[in-house]
């Protein structure tokens, strides 16, 4: 550990707004973080300049780990990111964690509680959505 007290790391890529490194709590070989250099506690907060610079990063840690088998088998990876306490977000600065799924025991595990469509009701969220969009200029 450095004389400034930092937890350590084990860089991958930086640019000029994006640092990653590899997770010291993985959940599977590999597994790493991508973190913006701008402070946001939330996706909404940063930049978009400071998001569109991120994606890129991950990208490259995901063919440097060559889960680029593009086959229906083989390995795969989940690009993760939370957003608030209740979507189990535990560090209050945006990052993607990008987890190997190396196998059936390795890596995230996803369960999907679907629901059945109630068409009307998407229907109207739909329209208020369209709204929004429209008077806000989003």
């Amino acid at each position: 550990m450095s004389a400034s007290c930092e937890i350590p790391s084990f860089k991958l890529f930086e640019t000029e707004l994006t640092y990653s490194f590899l997770d010291i709590q993985p959940t599977s070989k590999g597994h790493a973080l991508v973190i913006p250099k701008e402070h946001g506690a939330k996706l909404h907060n940063l930049s978009d300049e400071s998001l569109k610079d991120l994606l890129p990063v991950a990208k490259k840690i995901v063919k440097l780990l060559n889960l680029t088998n593009d086959g229906p088998d083989g390995q795969g990876y989940n690009i993760l990111q939370n957003n608030g306490r209740i979507a189990h977000q535990e560090v209050d600065h945006v990052h993607f964690h990008v987890i190997p799924k190396l196998d059936d025991k390795s890596g995230l595990g996803v369960g999907w509680p679907a629901q059945p469509t109630d068409f009307e009701a998407t229907g109207n969220l739909h329209k208020e959505l369209l709204a929004r969009i429209e008077s806000e200029k989003l």
